[in-house]
């Protein structure tokens, strides 16, 4: 990436999603599951797809939904994920654990990052949960995360603006600030113009069609209301706004 452009990584769960959002544009893909929740740790067989991709893949490193406070059974699991990441042959890996108190745990992520080693690294919004930004960021930056993912602390990217500003500030040079939360096509200029980012991650989603109320899959709860999917215009027009600042 050269300096005067922005970058866009999009999230994805699914095949078609992944390969929407590679021929849409997309710089760099997180691949994950189950988006609806945050997004988890990916399939085996999305992985596998995924490793064929002409751009960088990083796959979600998220054992299950909820909190990021892990016990050893789920570090376990972790570090063999991150190992699947780096067999499949994917650029990087995508993880975030905290404290009770919200602060990030270091004696949980240092191990993940050496086991990590080869691989890009990514700090997820595990990062908007901690109680003061400035130090969560030098604790990033020490730990070795290649990127922090992050609202700023606010429900999206543009209430977070101010303070993704200030770490963008403050971390020029040392770590990249990955603006995240609610951006797209019509928001994506003024995002960058208030934080001075030079990348920015969406899922670039639509409503899938509609459901089919009286089916069979639907009573049974296989095709819920409000499914969701990677859309190609919208990674397009998102990359063109992007390609024009």
């Amino acid at each position: 990436m050269t300096a005067d452009r922005i970058l866009l990584e999009v999230c994805v769960d699914t095949p078609a999603g992944l390969a929407t959002a590679i021929a849409g544009g997309a710089d760099r893909i997180e691949l994950c599951a189950a988006l609806g929740q945050q997004g988890l740790t990916p399939a085996p067989g999305l992985i596998a797809q995924a490793s064929k991709a002409p751009i960088p893949i990083y796959a979600m490193i998220r054992p299950r939904q909820g909190d990021f406070r892990y016990d050893a059974v789920e570090l376990d699991a972790m570090r063999r994920d991150i190992d699947a990441a780096r067999d499949a042959g994917l650029a990087g890996v995508v993880f975030g654990a905290n404290r009770d108190n919200g602060e990030l745990d270091a004696d949980v992520l240092a191990p993940l990052i050496a086991q990590s080693e080869g691989l890009g690294v990514t700090l997820h919004r595990a990062f908007d949960l901690v109680p003061d930004f400035e130090a969560g960021l030098e604790l990033a930056i020490d730990l070795g995360f290649e990127r922090v993912l992050t609202s700023g602390g606010a429900q999206n990217a543009m209430a977070g603006a101010a303070r993704i500003a200030q770490l963008a500030a403050r971390a020029r040079g040392r770590i990249a600030i990955l603006a995240g939360g609610g951006i797209n096509p019509a928001n994506a200029a003024e995002v960058i113009a208030r934080t001075r980012v030079t990348e920015v991650h969406g899922s670039c989603s639509a409503p899938l069609p509609g459901v089919d109320h009286g089916s069979r899959a639907y009573e049974l709860g296989f095709t819920p209301d409000g499914a969701r999917d990677t859309r190609r215009e919208i990674v397009e027009d998102l990359v063109r706004v992007l390609r024009q600042l």
